[in-house]
């Protein structure tokens, strides 16, 4: 048995949550989603202010799928109720970013700046020219606007010049030595 499909969701009073057939809407005060459910193995029930998923027959294809539509569930919940948040931080000289218009500009050391387009539904605020928050209400798609900034610049472990997310831990390694 999932030990995660398991567990009910409590939905929170400020999230309203619509099945029609095999989709699950969400709207709450941070946004919309709408999520597809697989009918073919599961079956989701929304009563009391709490989500179930129950597996319709429970042949092992059916657990796998039962543990992640659970977490994806409870990620969409969260999502519209509180959103989701990261940030990143620029260490190095001269290393900054700004907003022009829809577009991050990253100034990273390179002979040009690198302009990253900001996907629909992400924020992002930049404080001080080298903090830079991202936020929005879908949690893959925060996690994956984080990694492709990121990918620009990659931590280099000497000087441990690069863009890091907070609680990012880097190992410092010693230069050479004479």
């Amino acid at each position: 048995m999932s030990k995660i499909g398991k567990k009910n969701i409590v939905v929170p009073n400020d999230v309203k949550v619509k099945i029609e057939n095999n989709i699950i809407n969400f709207e709450g005060p941070k946004g919309k989603k709408s999520l597809k459910i697989n009918h073919e193995y599961l079956n989701v029930l929304y009563s009391d202010g709490k989500i179930s998923v129950i597996p319709k027959d429970p042949k092992k294809q059916n657990k796998i799928i039962w543990g992640l539509q659970r977490s994806l569930i409870n990620n969409a919940v969260i999502g519209v109720g509180k959103g989701y948040e990261q940030n990143l931080k620029l260490n190095g000289v001269g290393f900054r970013a700004n907003l022009k218009g829809k577009q991050l500009q990253l100034q990273l050391g390179f002979s040009h700046d690198v302009m990253y387009d900001i996907p629909d539904g992400i924020s992002i605020k930049v404080d001080k020219q080298t903090t830079i928050n991202i936020t929005g209400v879908d949690k893959e798609l925060v996690g994956k606007t984080v990694a492709d900034i990121k990918f620009y610049k990659p931590v280099e472990p000497y000087k441990q010049k690069g863009i890091t997310s907070d609680g990012q831990f880097i190992l410092k390694k010693e230069g050479k030595k004479k």
